[in-house]
């Protein structure tokens, strides 16, 4: 089957016709070929403690068209206490080209006790991949949801991560891009979840700094955040949620994990997000799903972290927690831009070729 569009939310299948398996990805392009990688959810059904199978990548010429090209950090089966077990928390792999080198630089979010980076280095984007530094806590801080980004002007690398259930820190890398440098600042503060930031995507446009992020409801969807930047620390201006046309308050039940710039469209802006809970109820005749869900999470998150009220863990809400995240969809949306503002609208179906 060849694709000549995207269609959000609906299935999505390789070159040999099996579900892509990238989930929590970044697209990297390399001498001219698009690499999408993520989680490898294949084995991830919710019924056992499988979290993933290693990180996987497919190549593309068109965006529309993915060629399995493996497993290229695969999981560790022997050691139950390495970041690559298929028990860890592995999650949202972010991958860095390091020019000096010439190597790629890929840090992975892994969610232990406490939560921390691990670090790997690669002379091909295909791998294979060798551990050069199996802990990072940057600055002693426990990390989340994170993102990585170069400097065009001087191949400086930055860091964004979620302090867990509190705010988001940019952190610079050091030369190697192998572990923090020196300095970083804090955004966002929050008292606790649903409200607290996670999920950060930053982009460039124009010299401004922007970030979309989420809020903090497990694997259901809420509304995402867009804010702005005249420099990598800030300070940020919220601009509210960017889903403009959502009135489902989910993100058109998706969260986004990165933003991937064309390298060969005038202003091209991918918002590449994951469809966790395909199955939600659906509004009839609409490509979208009904706010009640975000409703009832909403007000369970603000449960169980408010120290005031006694919350009780149901079957139900493990249930929730524990997802077939085999079969997550994926939402891709361009970026619409008025002024310095940054809006997705909802698209059924939308070609590369439509722009510039």
């Amino acid at each position: 089957m060849m694709y000549h569009s995207i269609r959000p939310g609906q299935v999505w299948l390789d070159t040999d016709g099996k579900r892509i398996q990238a989930h929590g990805g970044s697209i990297i392009a390399v001498d001219g070929v698009y690499y999408w990688y993520g989680e490898n959810k294949e084995k991830t059904t919710g019924e056992d403690k499988i979290w993933h199978w290693g990180v996987r990548c497919y190549s593309s010429g068109d965006l529309y068209n993915w060629k399995d090209e493996g497993v290229i950090i695969p999981p560790d089966l022997e050691n139950e206490k390495s970041p690559l077990h298929p028990f860890s928390m592995m999650d949202r792999p972010h991958i860095l080209y390091h020019k000096k080198t010439d190597r790629f630089i890929a840090w992975l979010k892994i969610m232990g006790e406490p939560p921390y980076f691990a670090v790997l280095s690669a002379e091909n984007i295909l791998g294979p991949y060798k551990m050069v530094n199996p802990r990072v806590n940057p600055f002693g801080m426990e990390v989340g949801d994170f993102d990585l980004a170069v400097s065009a002007e001087d191949n400086k690398a930055y860091l964004y991560s979620e302090r867990p259930h509190t705010m988001l820190y940019c952190a610079e890398l050091n030369e190697d891009y192998t572990d923090v440098g020196e300095q970083f600042s804090e955004h966002f503060p929050h008292t606790a979840p649903p409200e607290t930031r996670e999920a950060p995507a930053h982009f460039t446009r124009k010299g401004l700094h922007y970030l979309i992020t989420s809020g903090t409801t497990g694997y259901h969807p809420n509304p995402s955040e867009a804010a702005v930047a005249k420099s990598w620390h800030g300070p940020f201006e919220i601009q509210g949620d960017p889903h403009v046309d959502d009135r489902t308050r989910t993100s058109f039940n998706s969260q986004i994990s990165c933003i991937f710039q064309h390298p060969e469209k005038k202003d091209l802006y991918i918002a590449l997000a994951d469809r966790w809970m395909p199955d939600l109820p659906q509004i009839e005749g609409e490509a979208f799903y009904t706010g009640e869900a975000y409703e009832k999470t909403h007000k369970k998150f603000q449960q169980i972290f408010d120290p005031e009220v006694e919350f009780v863990f149901t079957e139900e809400d493990a249930k929730a927690m524990s997802i077939n995240s085999s079969l997550s969809n994926y939402v891709w949306l361009p970026l619409k831009f008025e002024g310095d503002r940054v809006y997705i609208e909802w698209k059924d179906e939308w070609k590369i070729e439509d722009y510039e």
